[in-house]
């Protein structure tokens, strides 16, 4: 296999809250991501995807730990060459609500992007280009015109998402884009960005928490929990035979369109809450809720280990 264009390697953000306390919201992730792929991060709310997926391009700055993209360590770029190297990684934010300024029109959101990075010389070649993106997304030029709460839901994140490719990136972080959407609409804007992947060589990491629509998108799954990454897979191969707990936990809850297969289905209940990020267990962090846990689990966190080729999981069971 080819050099992966994303690398992960012991990514941690902590967030100090109050004194001497500390929230761990990512907590020692790796993963890779090849070039045309799109790696599914999923998880409960609260465990840390969305930091992740902000980590990884520097929105937030990391605590510890490398970003590679492309064989470039961003974790160590200055700022200067931060901004040059930007053009490569966008962001599709969850909201589409509050992701775009309502005092700025549809052009000016899109175009400002183009200066920034100087990649337009004139005021028409950038009305030019911003009309060319819309296009591309599902929309007509004379939306350029317009204000953010002149559109629908779904509209607003074909802006989003017009933003995003604008400067030309080669990596997309795409932050739950479907979740504030109208279910009709759901599947709209997935197979826009799916399209868009296929025309323009786009590599994807997809933030959600809808496992059914994960699937559907993804080459590859990552689950994380409580600030890590308790396993990787394969799409199929973690849905038909998934390794953790947890994991098994998450798929059991999805729906079946089948009456009879729906009866039939056992669904595991996991007890208890989230654990709180600024006080983990000690140990494997999900032992406090596994129907598996040892004694082991309670005295020695897992290992983030391969169980199979190309299946990851962090559990005492597959030691």
């Amino acid at each position: 296999m080819s050099q992966p264009f994303i690398e992960v390697h012991g990514l941690t953000k902590y967030f100090p809250v109050g004194r001497r306390r500390v929230l761990k919201a990512v907590d020692g992730i790796q993963f890779t991501i090849q070039k045309g792929e799109t790696l599914g991060l999923v998880g409960e709310s609260g465990c840390g995807k969305t930091t992740a997926g902000r980590t990884v391009i520097r929105l937030y700055e990391p605590t510890s730990g490398r970003v590679l993209i492309g064989g470039t360590d961003i974790t160590r770029l200055k700022r200067s060459g931060l901004k040059a190297f930007r053009r490569k990684m966008q962001m599709i934010f969850q909201d589409p609500y509050a992701s775009l300024n309502p005092r700025m029109t549809v052009l000016d959101i899109i175009g400002e992007a183009l200066d920034i990075h100087g990649l337009v010389k004139s005021r028409t070649e950038r009305k030019y280009r911003v009309e060319q993106l819309l296009e591309l997304v599902g929309l007509s030029a004379e939306h350029a015109s317009r204000y953010p709460h002149e559109f629908s839901g779904g509209q607003r994140q074909r802006i989003g998402i017009t933003r995003a490719l604008a400067v030309e990136p080669e990596f997309i972080v795409c932050d739950e884009p479907i979740s504030a959407l109208d279910v009709s609409i759901q599947a709209q804007i997935v197979n826009l960005l799916i399209d868009l992947q296929k025309k323009m060589g786009l590599t994807y990491l997809f933030v959600a928490h809808d496992l059914a629509m994960v699937k559907y998108v993804s080459d590859r799954i990552a689950v994380m929990y409580l600030g890590k990454i308790v396993e990787l897979a394969r799409s199929e191969d973690l849905y038909d035979d998934p390794q953790h707990p947890y994991t098994q936990a998450l798929l059991s809850a999805i729906p079946i369109p089948d009456p009879e297969a729906e009866a039939k289905k056992e669904r595991i209940i996991l007890r208890g809450e989230l654990p709180n990020p600024m006080n983990p267990p000690s140990g494997c962090p999900f032992r406090t809720r596994c129907p598996h846990a040892k004694e082991r689990c309670a005295q020695e966190a897992p290992a983030f280990r391969e169980v199979r080729p190309g299946h990851w999981a962090a559990c005492h069971l597959h030691a």
